[in-house]
């Protein structure tokens, strides 16, 4: 798999579930205090300087769109959309 142009193809981090004061459990997706999520690189397009595959970092958690390759699913997000590299 290689990411083409601006683009970066990422394995995000598993949702972390958090129990509120009442005893519900949400996933990060129902949480709208986390803005970012964490994942790995796996591929960076040619266009997209500073970010190389492996790199740790947090994106923007309503940027790009998920694909699914061999029952495995990825996000494909822009270079403007990584805010931290770890």
């Amino acid at each position: 798999m290689k990411a083409v142009g601006k683009h970066i193809v990422v394995n995000p981090e598993k949702d972390i579930e958090t129990k509120t004061k009442g005893g519900l459990l949400l996933g990060e997706a129902h949480r709208e205090d986390i803005r970012y999520r964490k994942a790995t690189v796996l591929s960076v397009g040619p266009m997209v300087a500073g970010v190389e595959p492996d790199d740790n970092i947090y994106y923007d958690r309503h940027a790009g769109f998920t694909i699914e390759i061999n029952k495995d699913q990825y996000k494909v997000i822009k270079e403007q959309d990584v805010v931290v590299i770890l």
